[in-house]
C-alpha cells in the first residue's frame, strides 16, 4: 500500500489533505505526526518507503502544558542527514522558514513547495507527487 508521512499540527489542514488524497488517490493512506519529535521517531522506524513526505513548519501546542512541538526545520535538518528515499512536499506559508527547509534538504532530496494548501486553491503538488 502506498502511503504518505506528514508533519502537520492543524486538524483542518489534516482533514483537507485526507480529503484530497482520498478523492484522487483512494489507495493511499496518510500517517500524520503532529510534533517534530514524533515525526523523527516514526521516520526512524519506517519498515517501508513512503511515496511522499509532507512537511509543515510552524507547529503549535494544543494547551500550555504540552511539550515544545519543535518545527519543520527540526525535521528537515534530520532528513538532510538521511538518504533521500522519496519526494518531499513543504506546505508552509511561512516563506522564510520554508525556504530554509528547502535549502537544508537541497542536496539529494526532491523538494516541492506548496503554499496554496492553506487556501485550498490549488492542490497540483500533492496530486502529482502522491502517486
Amino acid at each position: 500500500m502506498h502511503y504518505l508521512v506528514m508533519l502537520e499540527d492543524d486538524l483542518d489542514r489534516i482533514r483537507r489533505f485526507n480529503a484530497i488524497v482520498a478523492t484522487h488517490h483512494p489507495g493511499v493512506r496518510i500517517d500524520v505526526c503532529r510534533p517534530a519529535p514524533a515525526f523523527i521517531a516514526a521516520y526512524s522506524t519506517l519498515t517501508s518507503t513512503p511515496c511522499l513526505i509532507c512537511l509543515d513548519h510552524d507547529l503549535f501546542v494544543d494547551s500550555p502544558d504540552d511539550p515544545d512541538p519543535g518545527d519543520g526545520r527540526d525535521v528537515s535538518t534530520f532528513l538532510a542527514a538521511q538518504d533521500a528515499i522519496c519526494p518531499v512536499l513543504i506546505h508552509s506559508t511561512n516563506a522564510p522558514a520554508a525556504d530554509s527547509m528547502i535549502l537544508s534538504m537541497r542536496a539529494g532530496w526532491a523538494i516541492e513547495l506548496l503554499r496554496s494548501v492553506m487556501t485550498g486553491s490549488n492542490h497540483t503538488g500533492i496530486l502529482m507527487l502522491a502517486k
